[in-house]
């Protein structure tokens, strides 16, 4: 379904009651009784799993997996799969300016890129009450799976030359997974950036913000928006970070989510930012329930706040924890 999301936000924003955008998919699985790996390798299962949370829980927002193995396993990083966590990448692909140099950039459906478009391709047909957002990872955290994350920190100061090789392959690819999504049907990719969040003001200034930025520039219109998720420490960044200004922020639990809204633009959505683990997985229904009241109550009065998890929701969560965090917000509006 076809939506200007410009005035999708802004009218998200001028609304006194907000639906809320948690980052919920892999629970679905409970849903409809397959394993995360089964889903993970079918884009018509997750179809299915995104279809079932949305017929359950009224979000302002459909989102997709957020996998972020699926790009590095592209270019072919190796991935490990479980029955109920969501994949993670197991080595570093590059080593040294060589393999650098020689790295193909795939096509888009290469590895599972392809059923995760298959999977907006189907969804779009099923959900069509609200906006659907495809997950797609970040050119930074994209080469951190592809040189090892504890090593880019370290080649950032070292060898910027190198990063920068691998950043420039990973944007491109990416530029062209977002476009495959938008022609797919998706309202929007949701980017993951988080290990963005490790670096320093100057840092993420060089190696992610114009990469990032470059992203942005090439999908969003319209009809087309663009979340920047970022799970970091991110409050010494914020000045960097609102130099990005896509359609919306989602701000992880990590940092006081009220400093954010203070720095960022006030007509880009913010977003987050329950503990997804702490509280989501790990919580009960009485803690979600204080904990998501305490934030409403303090962040409410910002028009661009939107409720949500701070990342997103593991698998196995249980379903009267969320439907918690769904009631809960529907107490605070009806106050």
């Amino acid at each position: 379904m076809k939506i200007n999301m410009k005035n999708w936000i802004q009218e998200c924003i001028r609304s006194p009651k907000k639906k809320a955008m948690p980052i919920l998919s892999f629970p679905g699985i409970q849903l409809t009784g397959n394993t995360v790996e089964e889903m993970v390798k079918d884009g018509h299962l997750q179809a299915l799993c995104m279809e079932a949370i949305a017929k359950k829980f009224d979000m302002g927002a459909a989102f997709s997996l957020m996998d972020l193995s699926v790009e590095a396993e592209a270019f072919g990083s190796p991935v490990l799969y479980s029955a109920d966590e969501v994949p993670t990448v197991t080595a570093a692909l590059i080593h040294d300016e060589e393999e650098a140099a020689a790295l193909r950039i795939p096509e888009v459906g290469a590895g599972r890129t392809g059923e995760c478009i298959k999977a907006i391709r189907e969804v779009t047909e099923l959900i069509t009450d609200r906006p659907v957002l495809a997950g797609i990872i970040g050119p930074f955290s994209l080469a951190g799976r592809l040189l090892d994350m504890t090593e880019i920190m370290i080649l950032c100061i070292e060898e910027p030359e190198l990063v920068e090789a691998v950043l420039e392959k990973a944007t491109e690819f990416l530029i062209n997974y977002g476009k495959a999504f938008k022609e797919a049907g998706a309202n929007g990719i949701a980017i993951a950036e988080p290990a963005a969040g490790l670096l320093s003001p100057n840092l993420i200034r060089d190696f992610s913000m114009p990469y990032v930025k470059r992203l942005i520039e090439s999908v969003e219109d319209d009809s087309f928006a663009v979340l920047y998720h970022n799970c970091g420490s991110v409050v010494p960044l914020l000045d960097q970070i609102k130099g990005i200004h896509p359609g919306a922020y989602s701000i992880g639990n990590a940092v006081d989510i009220e400093e954010a809204l203070k720095a960022l633009p006030d007509d880009s959505l913010v977003i987050g930012n329950i503990d997804p683990a702490g509280t989501f997985r790990h919580g009960t229904p009485e803690k979600i329930r204080e904990e998501t009241l305490e934030l409403l109550k303090r962040c409410g009065k910002y028009p661009n706040f939107v409720i949500a998890s701070g990342c997103d929701i593991p698998p196995m969560t249980s379903m009267e924890n969320i439907q918690a965090f769904f009631d809960a917000v529907e107490e605070f509006y009806q106050e």
